[in-house]
């Protein structure tokens, strides 16, 4: 017989890591570039203003998680606060988005392999997600330690990047593009060149930036000592912003004027050829391999325990509920990966929009899914005083936070349908949600009928 509960292998170690490895990743390392463009300098603030409000965001979720031992992820929250519709749609919800993640991330490790070996990128692309997925079906503990690494290479790099360019400070170091200094800030036509507009438009691919950060609640049902893991890894997160974000961010504006970096080029790539190491292309090109393989690697892990999690609350087939020897949703899993494959083979016939269409279907999904958590904590202040009091992980400034956040969310979703680049994806995105209420609709219509036919 199948086991049917998760087993709690995630050491803090584990946790740690997989807050920080979800929250640097392809947006960062590629999608900064753009975002650098359209807002100039003041990508700085973008990026702190952002960074602040999923903190809250995470403060919330770890209340709600710590409040009853039996919740394993947010949508087991969403259920006991805003029902089983919302527990259905955002749960779905979020195993789509990840989806999309990891679609766009495996044929970008296909890509970076190219930089290599010339051969055609769908096979390093399947490659990656056969052995991916079976290293997820082995152990949880192993996925752990997929992600302590993975996340260990992108830290040494900022940590290097950030230590490099301090050095070039103090030196007044000079490149082809001037003087490092940090009056390359404001220079070139001061911190908000493009004006508030510029600005605003950046919002949508930071917000991009951070999906991920949320994993940490996604991973509590198999982390061993929640109750001290879980708030350790979501206290650490002002201080992740501050310096793998905020403090990169300084250094590369420091090291390049804005106008030097390319959209379409990593400013990271851009960073390290300016100081001169002959091997800086290869480097990066390595970690933001890595990087790719880390995000398709957490985006199986998440959308495979959302499958689980989805049928355990019977709004999945059943057999999203097993486990395998070694305490994995192992059909949860293989299901995932099928669905992400078949994006991969298909996503050669994908035009050169796809990258902006993707990132802003998932910023708009995850912008759900937050605001989802901060409707229950809302909830969970107004109706649970009991579970309050023993509460020792408390969400600051409630509920004007939640709300103060959930209005930065609707302007950010304002902005996506005033640009054109990202009014289609908008557009679009709300298909979903429809499909999804009407799945939902027909479950209930069909449970109703096998009652009153019993």
């Amino acid at each position: 017989m199948a086991q049917q509960e998760l087993k709690r292998d995630l050491k803090n170690r584990h946790v740690q890591l997989i807050a920080i490895g979800g929250t640097i990743g392809t947006g960062l390392f590629l999608g900064s570039g753009k975002a650098i463009q359209l807002a100039g300098p003041s990508i700085i603030f973008a990026y702190l203003i952002v960074g602040i409000a999923v903190f809250f965001v995470m403060r919330a979720l770890g209340e709600l998680l710590l409040s009853k031992a039996g919740y394993q992820s947010f949508t087991d929250i969403a259920e006991d606060y805003l029902g089983s519709r919302a527990a259905f749609v955002t749960g779905w919800t979020y195993w789509f988005c990840w989806i999309m993640v990891a679609m766009a991330d495996v044929i970008a490790v296909g890509v970076y392999v190219q930089y290599w070996f010339d051969i055609p990128q769908w096979v390093p692309a399947i490659i990656s997600l056969i052995i991916l997925l079976g290293l997820n079906l082995l152990t949880v503990k192993l996925f752990g330690e997929l992600e302590f690494w993975f996340a260990l290479i992108k830290v040494i790099t900022i940590v290097v990047l950030i230590g490099i360019g301090v050095i070039l400070l103090v030196m007044g170091f000079k490149t082809d593009a001037g003087t490092v200094s940090v009056q390359n800030l404001w220079e070139h036509g001061g911190l908000f060149p493009n004006g508030i507009s510029g600005f605003l438009l950046s919002f949508q691919m930071v917000v991009f930036a951070y999906v991920g950060v949320e994993l940490v609640g996604v991973s509590a049902a198999e982390t061993s000592n929640p109750e001290k893991n879980i708030p350790s890894a979501i206290n650490k997160i002002p201080v992740r912003i501050l310096f793998f974000y905020v403090g990169a961010l300084i250094i590369l504006l420091c090291v390049n004027p804005w106008t030097e970096l390319n959209a379409t080029e990593s400013p990271f790539v851009k960073t390290f050829s300016l100081v001169g190491i002959p091997v800086a292309a290869g480097i990066i090109n390595f970690v933001v391999l890595t990087s790719a393989a880390s995000a398709c690697n957490s985006g199986l892990f998440s959308t495979s325990r959302i499958l689980f999690n989805l049928s355990k609350n019977e709004q999945a087939p059943s057999n999203f509920a097993k486990l395998n020897k070694n305490y994995v949703p192992s059909n949860a899993l293989l299901t995932s990966t099928l669905v992400v494959s078949v994006g991969a083979l298909l996503s050669k016939l994908i035009p050169a929009q796809a990258f902006g269409i993707v990132t802003t279907i998932s910023a708009i999904c995850f912008i759900w899914v937050w605001g989802v958590i901060l409707l229950c904590h809302i909830k969970y202040k107004k109706t649970q005083p009991k579970l309050q009091a023993k509460s020792t992980f408390k969400a600051p400034f409630t509920p004007f936070i939640n709300y103060a956040v959930l209005t930065l969310f609707a302007i950010v979703l304002i902005i996506m349908m005033v640009a054109e680049e990202t009014r289609p994806a908008l557009l679009l995105t709300p298909l979903w949600f429809v499909l999804l209420f009407i799945l939902y609709s027909n479950r209930r219509k069909k449970d109703k009928d096998s009652k009153l036919s019993a």
